[in-house]
């Protein structure tokens, strides 16, 4: 499968209801029920809307640019077959993020790796851990010992560690990608943060 951004410019003219600009204004439920109806332009700026974060949540758990994009690109190949599957009372997007995130740890179950990338990529109003270094050889330390801990904690509080803390998802979004109650959501957080910081402690000694 192909995003629209991919086909030659003859091909996009002629297939594209909108373009990238104006696709920006439409509804994803709109792009969706398109799709549904036989546009694939539609699906193409739904992948263009939501290609770039979804690589970058996939990052966060895959050391490997070529194999985040591959399994963004699955993701979406996936997310295009199940349409038919999809709530459209629902929101789109953590319906995407659940078979992205869920496609990814199944990756980790089946090769048995827990392999992380750098976790402060960007400053977040978000961040719980903001030490102040200016040699950058220390800041690299520093992220991979916080790699080495978080690579520590189970799956259930290491995945929403990194939606919440890392991506910024709200525990509302969390709540659905997970497809867990927001109750539950919170008490993972505060769990994870706890385990994390007894661990960081622990490794500090």
């Amino acid at each position: 499968m192909q995003s629209s951004a991919h086909r030659p410019s003859s091909e996009r003219a002629e297939t594209e209801a909108e373009s990238p600009e104006q696709g920006s204004l439409v509804s994803d439920s709109r792009l969706v029920e398109e799709t549904r109806q036989g546009n694939r332009a539609a699906f193409g700026v739904l992948v263009q809307r939501y290609e770039r974060r979804l690589i970058r949540v996939i990052l966060r758990f895959i050391n490997d640019l070529d194999l985040a994009e591959d399994l963004a690109q699955e993701t979406f190949l996936r997310v295009y077959e199940r349409l038919s599957q999809f709530d459209p009372s629902r929101r789109f997007s953590p319906w995407l993020f659940r078979i992205g995130v869920n496609l990814t740890l199944d990756y980790h179950r089946r090769k048995k790796k827990r392999i992380w990338t750098s976790l402060f990529t960007d400053r977040s109003p978000d961040r719980w851990i903001e030490p102040a270094v200016a040699d950058p050889r220390i800041e690299q330390d520093l992220r991979q010992e916080v790699r080495l801990v978080v690579d520590q904690l189970p799956d259930k509080y290491r995945t929403v560690l990194v939606l919440r803390d890392m991506e910024n998802f709200s525990t509302s979004e969390i709540a659905a990608i997970l497809d867990r109650k927001e109750a539950t959501i919170r008490w993972r957080l505060a769990e994870a943060r706890t385990r994390f910081q007894e661990l960081w402690e622990k490794q500090k000694r």
